[in-house]
């Protein structure tokens, strides 16, 4: 391999269809699986596994400290790009693209960040094999030996050999019914879609310019008018904004004739639904998946996820129940893929969980309201060793917090001092503050807010190290 290989891992999706859990603000790449787990660490582990370059990260800027944090708890460095909206994959692969063929107009292997795959030794060799391909001019998609007729999936209809292990494109085939996908397996000859490639970053660009002019342009415009904010890449969001939403698939590799698929049997799963969390945890004897606090008496073929509190199952078959403090999704397996519905009724009704996880996370930590009633909120807040809030004050509540555990260091108008456990302090409505954590080890406090309004909006920042203007 003579070129240097960048992954470009892909952050925008929402999730809407693991709700409860994925919301709008918390999308399903970044939740945590367990054992501080989450499908968009797995994916930067995968990419240790194959190149040492640091990779590109494309995301909505609502989510980049989600990003940030995680590179931070894994040790890695990474390029991070925001989309300022999201516009699907075949602009936000081009932000990419623009960024590598300024460095020796690298490879690239694009990765969605919320797929799993058990076989990534095996992964991570197809991809070096594929690499040379690649450097002459070719699309590689990686396509997935079918195990069942899925119908949740795009297919590839594969062609004729080019090289070891990789052949043409023939078609793509939307997502089919089932005697069509039941079809295609008995045929032979198909792989599902999954959405991984590997590429030039010139030729993706040139195929993009032939093919979706008009994204191309409005990229190439954003790229040029980049912003660097912090450990952030902003292109310009006018002309990203100008670009059309469309997918690469639509956008390049149903037209391009460079298009070419390298069929794999490993053990992949894109985690798009929770019949796919359900089947990939491996049911116990009597079919039931079981997470967190769960007692279950005559219970069959059940997935029974929760996070907060008991779940009790008694006598019930094929439902799903997941858990959240502030939301519980009961249903039929069979129909979980119409969660997405019930989210499209929050959003209509205006409601916070469709977008909103209970848990809020901040680039120093966390936060959680725990209750809220009138003239009054309470929260728990988690402040990361090192890490501060920006100095600021509210016009319209004062706070008290209390240290649970840790050492605070608290500015309180001219004031500075330290607090540890037990302890607390007022902060008084105009006061100017700040709370820092100068210890190693995570600083939780309890805030009491109190006040005429007590929205997120009410901060005024004087200070931020974070460099935070919104």
């Amino acid at each position: 391999m003579s070129k240097k290989l960048y992954p470009v891992i892909l952050c925008g999706g929402s999730g809407t269809r693991l709700w409860p859990l994925s919301r709008d603000m918390y999308p399903k790449q970044f939740v945590d699986l367990g054992n501080g787990r989450s499908l968009f660490k797995d994916t930067l582990a995968r990419t240790r596994g194959i190149s040492q370059e640091a990779p590109f990260i494309v995301c909505n800027q609502e989510h980049r400290f989600y990003v940030g944090a995680a590179l931070q708890e894994n040790g890695t460095q990474g390029n991070i790009i925001l989309e300022p909206a999201p516009r699907n994959t075949a602009p936000a692969i081009a932000l990419a693209a623009f960024a590598a063929r300024e460095r020796d107009d690298a490879l690239l292997l694009v990765l969605p960040s919320d797929h799993i795959i058990k076989d990534g030794e095996r992964f991570a060799v197809a991809v070096h094999e594929a690499c040379a391909v690649a450097e002459q001019g070719s699309i590689i998609t990686f396509g997935i030996t079918p195990a069942a007729p899925e119908t949740g999936f795009g297919y590839i209809r594969q062609g004729m050999p080019i090289a070891s292990g990789i052949v043409s494109v023939e078609r793509f085939v939307e997502k089919p019914d089932l005697p069509t996908a039941t079809a295609m397996l008995k045929q032979g000859g198909y792989s599902w879609n999954s959405g991984m490639f590997l590429f030039k970053a010139s030729t993706y660009l040139d195929e993009l310019r032939r093919y979706a002019p008009d994204i191309h342009t409005a990229c190439e415009q954003a790229w040029e008018q980049r912003t660097v904010d912090h450990d952030f890449i902003r292109p310009g969001k006018d002309a990203f904004l100008s670009s059309p939403a469309n997918s690469i698939d639509y956008a390049v590799m149903e037209h391009t004739a460079k298009a070419a698929v390298m069929p794999l049997s490993i053990r992949w799963s894109d985690m798009g639904s929770w019949e796919a969390f359900y089947e990939e945890a491996l049911p116990n004897e009597e079919g039931n998946v079981c997470t967190g606090d769960v007692i279950v008496q005559d219970a069959r073929n059940c997935y029974l996820h929760g996070t907060s509190r008991l779940i009790a199952a008694l006598g019930i078959e094929d439902v799903a129940v997941v858990e959240t403090r502030d939301a519980v999704l009961v249903g039929k397996r069979a129909q979980l893929q119409d969660v997405k519905k019930i989210v499209a009724e929050l959003k209509r009704r205006n409601r916070s969980e469709y977008r909103q996880h209970p848990r809020v996370f901040r680039p120093w930590g966390s936060y959680e309201s725990l209750a809220v009633g009138a003239r009054f909120q309470v929260k728990r807040i988690t402040v990361n060793p090192g890490a501060q809030l920006s100095l600021q004050m509210h016009y319209h509540r004062a706070e008290h917090w209390v240290v649970v555990s840790g050492t605070a260091e608290v500015t309180n108008g001219e004031t500075l001092r330290l607090y540890t456990e037990n302890q607390s302090t007022y902060i008084p409505l105009g006061t100017v503050h700040r709370l820092k954590n100068p210890g190693t080890i995570p600083l939780e406090i309890i805030e009491i807010q109190s006040g005429s309004y007590l929205g997120e909006d009410d901060i005024v920042r004087l200070d931020d190290v974070y460099g935070r203007k919104e």
